[in-house]
């Protein structure tokens, strides 16, 4: 909430302030209430911590709201909208699907037979199983580690996403993606094993997220690094229409004696390397 709001409060001298959910109408603030919260306004009160105080009563009254409309969509709960009052029991057999929330079942599927072979050419000593599991696995001895140290490492591809959205260039931020996280791991002396990736939509575009999926499987092949899972998920509303975002993991091992850095061998005088950026 933006801070005129609360200066504008202060201004009127009100006593009490909060935030209120409600169901959106052609007019402004005109839909039915559904959940509203309040606080006092202190005489020391400033724009600042006026906010600061009613920010978490959004996130209450959000929750709640959300819950009082699930209730009344399963039919445990009457809900008044603009014009009556919907009756929790004429939604008692009422059902609603992923399809009535925007989110593609058929799309996600696609997307899976369309990543399969990608992730299959990634394949390397110590996996087990393929992708459609609940869980990707692992096995270290069969990837021929004796004394492993696990080491693992997330990143992102920050504002290069908007680049690669406004030119249509899908596949390349996907090795860049998982340059991010594998770097992370060898550095500290880890092979990377194996690689996650996570990608979000408003609304799946299979050809899109597969060109994506085909970067992340070229740099995990070059990395020797397996692809065995991740999560695509598709939330309506969240992303504007051609956003995406993208994040990965990895995990890499290293036998405990050839784990870096060895901060003990180092001594005054050592050469340090560095090496320029691609």
């Amino acid at each position: 909430m933006d801070l005129e709001v609360h200066a504008a409060v202060l201004a009127a001298k009100d006593k009490t302030t909060g935030c209120s959910v409600h169901f959106v109408e052609d007019e402004v603030d005109c839909g039915a209430l559904v959940v509203q919260k309040s606080c006092s306004v202190l005489d020391s009160d400033t724009a600042e911590t006026l906010k600061a105080r009613v920010q978490p009563l959004e996130a209450v009254a959000l929750c709640e709201a959300i819950a009082a409309v699930a209730a009344e969509i399963s039919g445990d709960a009457l809900v008044e909208r603009s014009g009556g009052v919907s009756a929790g029991s004429a939604g008692a057999n009422a059902s609603i699907t992923y399809e009535d929330a925007g989110v593609s079942i058929d799309a996600g599927n696609a997307l899976v037979e369309a990543i399969k072979p990608l992730a299959k050419g990634t394949q390397r000593a110590g996996v087990m199983g393929g992708l459609g599991g609940f869980g990707g696995l692992f096995d270290l001895k069969a990837a021929g580690y004796d004394d492993p140290i696990l080491v693992s490492g997330t990143d992102g591809v920050g504002t290069k996403l908007v680049i690669a959205q406004q030119t249509g260039a899908h596949d390349t931020i996907g090795i860049d993606l998982v340059a991010m996280v594998v770097n992370d791991l060898i550095v500290q002396g880890a092979e990377p094993l194996f690689f996650l990736d996570y990608f979000a939509t408003g609304k799946l575009q299979v050809a899109e997220a597969a060109a994506v999926v085909k970067g992340i499987a070229q740099a995990c092949k070059e990395s020797n690094c397996a692809l065995i899972g991740g999560e695509t998920a598709e939330m309506p509303g969240m992303y504007k229409p051609g956003d995406y975002d993208l994040g990965g993991f990895a995990v890499g091992a290293v036998n405990r004696h050839d784990l870096l850095p060895k901060l003990d061998l180092i001594r005054a005088g050592d050469v340090l390397l560095g090496l320029p950026s691609a």
